[in-house]
């Protein structure tokens, strides 16, 4: 006789936004589902479910992931960033703003993906990180310039169905710039 199956469901504890979340949760289920099913935090957005559009991407300790791919149970004990922490208060990310001012967004939907997967893009831009549009990849060159060319490149993995993509890039732009101002201030 086979052994009983073992247990499908689990205890995890998800640090979301700064904030302790514990729930019992199957094995299977998606961060993206815990977070808009179980937690309901809707923000971040189901598109394909399959990991292509990039509307369900988060931060993981800093770096972007689509939480649709992603297991609730492997995300324990990493710090979980989704667009509904972005902001300090009533104070906007400089990202969120430059979007908002830019008319980085048609419908809305993609947006915050966007919004998180551009600020892993400036992070990452200015740790040095080249990407496939970088002509210099060696680490004596430092960061490439951020040009229109990078930004689309490096956020190539988030798709908006309105084409409101010469918006986002300039958002980008400008929340970099900003952003690079507020840290040396």
């Amino acid at each position: 006789m086979a052994p009983p199956p073992a247990t499908t469901h689990s205890a995890v504890t998800l640090k979301i936004n700064g904030e302790k979340h514990t729930l019992s949760v199957d094995h299977r289920t998606t961060l993206l589902d815990a977070l808009r099913e179980r937690l309901d935090m809707t923000g971040t957005k189901k598109g394909c479910d399959q990991g292509q559009c990039g509307a369900c991407t988060v931060l993981l300790d800093g770096r972007r992931a689509v939480s649709c791919l992603q297991l609730a149970v492997a995300a324990e004990g990493r710090e979980i960033t989704t667009i509904e922490g972005m902001a300090e208060g009533d104070r906007l990310h400089p990202v969120q703003q430059a979007f908002l001012d830019l008319d980085g967004y048609q419908c809305g939907y993609c947006t915050p993906g966007q919004i998180c997967s551009a600020v892993a893009v400036i992070e990452e831009h200015a740790a040095g990180w080249p990407s496939a549009a970088t002509d210099d990849v060696s680490p004596e060159a430092g960061p490439p310039p951020l040009t229109a060319e990078e930004i689309r490149e490096r956020m190539s993995g988030n798709l908006c169905r309105c084409g409101a993509y010469v918006s986002i890039v300039e958002a980008v732009a400008r929340a970099a710039g900003n952003m690079t101002t507020e840290a040396s201030a």
